[in-house]
């Protein structure tokens, strides 16, 4: 798998433009999904995106294989600020 480790502000970052997305407060996702609580970001997706991400974060494999892809790794970068 491709190195994703971020700093924390990095991942600040992530998490606020996420929590921007989705509509859903910076703190609320924190604490949702570091309980693995994926309900707050699911409400507001569509129901065909929703079911392809409860199927890529149920499986490690193709989880791997998601993040590893040339466009995972570009969003990535991209809502990092490539940092």
């Amino acid at each position: 798998m491709a190195n994703l480790n971020a700093s924390p502000q990095q991942l600040e970052k992530l998490l606020g433009v996420v929590s921007a997305k989705l509509g859903v407060p910076a703190e609320t996702l924190r604490r949702d999904l570091e309980q693995g609580k994926f309900d707050a970001a699911l409400k507001n997706m569509k129901p065909s995106e929703a079911a392809t991400f409860n199927q890529i974060v149920s499986n490690p494999q193709m989880l791997e294989k998601f993040m590893s892809t040339p466009q995972a790794q570009a969003l990535y970068n991209k809502l990092t600020g490539g940092k």
